[in-house]
């Protein structure tokens, strides 16, 4: 991402902290309708897990929020209608105990258990009151809400490619759209009563299912939005009903997420952590100093400290490999030379040693990929069955064709990277200089902020100021292979910032959406993989490689870090810290 690189960070997130606060042992209950609960602070009782990030939080809202710093804290804050099991990554029951699915494939009915609550916590006086259960109308709020395109959310665009009528609110222009529009009867989710959820696909999506965790499609409680508004989701105004509350969220310094005690014993995951502090540190190397003085948890692994760690064995037991599904890629602007050429397109592919490219620039941390959609999701081609992958020759022969033989008239090509990645885009650079002949010249290279990457890849910006190329990310969803042809905007419909033109290609992605039999879905990805990527492919990105990273774990710090979090947030009521081990190697 980073296009949803951010969230395609290793979702098992690598929070890392440094301040220890207090957190609640106790509770009192009061008398009334509308429970209060007092939480007493005792610091000898805390399980803390400091971690640190460095990246600040884009939102808490579930239906604006795209990325894995924001996600994994929604996924703590608020339960789904289901939920990815953290060890198998299994859709399992969360709020919906139960569902079906009637014979046309369309409507699916989830049944709602009715003691889930909603809560506020106010950090000012350390207590929660408990506002009213959730109801099976805070979901349809959610659901519909987030179809709403003023939101700007990419997400809207991914529920309104399957739930029925989500399409045609999300697809109106901003200033048409209304409250009405929004939560009237246009997007077909209904609630009949308070523990039944209706909703209404646009066709029998068989991947239906494994979406239904997704945090767009998190209940959401209305009178906090309607009091609140914009400051909705700030610590002390935010409604969640998850295991954890929001304690603090201070921008440049640290966020801290207390548990919720008086939350629903079977929905925890059996984890015993009460507080979670995330201090802001964006220099990884002094991450992994304080990670050695045991004072984090948890670290990633500086890229020049990786041989010393994997040879050092003091790390052999904190060592973990973790892949994260992350697929890397350049884009291409369709809308400006050179890459408005499909041969072109198909040149600057080939060139790229992909193999080379994960040992020399990104030191190992990852596997070459030649097509998008990567192993584990439903769908998937196997790795370097479909594709191009490294081939000089070829390449030389499509510049040839479009007419730049040698590279000569070859218009200048400027590439934007995130932050960090400017190497990137000179090892591309530089594969085009000694394979095809160009000089370095043609070629800018820019590193800009995330935020502002996004922006000026945007469709909606003008041609001229878009760059010709530019690095991106795409992480799992959900486990279908419609979450790469389409939702990451491979498909013309989809969200297109490539401003690819609709083809026979499209064709496929929409039957492969709506087929039933599972065999043939299988064969229609393999098409489209080849469509894009193969010798006659469309070739609308360039993948790269398939994330890997090393991180460094404490004994004293457990969970299923290769599994959870895959898709969708990290459960942190899953994971488990010994205290006394921690303190002890403090004091040590």
């Amino acid at each position: 991402m980073l296009k949803n690189a951010l969230r395609t960070v290793p979702v098992l997130a690598i929070l890392v902290a440094l301040v220890v606060t207090l957190v609640p042992t106790g509770f009192a209950v009061a008398d009334d309708a509308s429970v209060t609960i007092v939480a007493t602070y005792q610091e000898d009782d805390l399980v803390v897990l400091d971690v640190s990030t460095g990246s600040e939080i884009s939102s808490l809202d579930p239906q604006v929020a795209t990325d894995a710093v924001s996600i994994t804290p929604i996924e703590n804050l608020f339960h789904g209608l289901t939920d990815y099991d953290p060890i198998t990554t299994n859709v399992v029951p969360e709020v919906a105990t139960s569902w079906e699915v009637d014979e046309s494939g369309t409507v699916w009915t989830f049944n709602l258990r009715d003691d889930v609550m909603w809560y506020r916590y106010d950090p000012a006086s350390d207590s929660a009151a408990s506002l009213r259960t959730v109801t099976a109308s805070d979901f349809v709020y959610g659901i519909k809400r987030g179809c709403d395109p003023r939101l700007g959310s990419l997400y809207g665009n991914v529920v309104a490619s399957v739930i029925a009528g989500c399409d045609v609110v999300n697809q109106t222009p901003n200033g048409d759209v209304t409250d009405e529009l929004i939560f009237g009867d246009t997007t077909k989710v209904t609630a009949p009563d308070d523990t039944t959820v209706i909703i209404e696909l646009q066709f029998p999506a068989g991947y239906f299912l494994s979406m239904t965790p997704i945090w767009v499609m998190r209940a959401i409680h209305p009178e906090t939005i309607e009091e609140f508004g914009a400051e909705w989701t700030a610590p002390g105004n935010i409604a969640t009903n998850g295991p954890y509350f929001v304690q603090e969220n201070t921008r440049g310094v640290r966020r801290v997420f207390i548990r919720n005690y008086d939350h629903n014993e079977d929905l925890d995951y059996g984890g015993n952590i009460d507080v979670i502090t995330q201090t802001l540190i964006e220099d990884l190397g002094t991450t992994f100093a304080l990670y050695q003085d045991s004072q984090l948890d948890t670290t990633n692994v500086p890229a020049a400290e990786i041989q010393n760690v994997l040879e050092n064995p003091d790390f052999a037991d904190q060592l973990v490999q973790v892949f994260d599904l992350a697929v890397f890629y350049f884009g291409f602007a369709y809308d400006k030379e050179p890459f408005d050429d499909v041969h072109v397109r198909r040149a600057f592919s080939a060139i790229v040693d992909r193999a080379a490219f994960v040992e020399q620039v990104v030191q190992g941390r990852g596997v070459p990929m030649i097509h998008f959609t990567p192993p584990g999701m439903f769908g998937a081609v196997p790795i370097n069955e479909v594709g191009i992958g490294f081939d000089p020759e070829f390449a030389r022969t499509q510049l040839e064709e479009a007419g730049f033989a040698n590279c000569e008239g070859l218009p200048n090509i400027n590439i934007v990277t995130y932050s960090g990645a400017g190497t990137w885009a000179e090892f591309w650079a530089a594969g085009a200089e000694e394979h095809l002949g160009c000089s370095p010249d043609i070629f800018s290279v820019e590193e800009i902020e995330f935020s502002v990457l996004l922006e000026i890849t945007s469709a909606d910006t003008p041609t001229q100021d878009r760059p010709n190329a530019w690095t991106l990310a795409w992480g799992p969803d959900y486990p279908d292979a419609n979450n790469w042809v389409f939702d990451a905007g491979l498909a013309c419909e989809a969200d297109n910032d490539y401003l690819r033109p609709c083809t026979e290609i499209d064709d496929l992605i929409d039957q492969a959406a709506r087929e039933s039999d599972p065999a043939v879905r299988e064969q229609l990805y393999r098409e489209i993989e080849e469509g894009f990527f193969g010798l006659e492919g469309e070739h609308p990105i360039a993948p790269l490689y398939m994330r890997s990273t090393f991180v460094l774990v404490k004994t004293w710090y457990e969970g299923a870090f290769e599994t959870d979090g895959l898709f969708g947030g990290g459960h942190w009521d899953h994971r488990t810290l010994d205290m006394a081990a921690k303190l002890a190697a403090r004091d040590g």
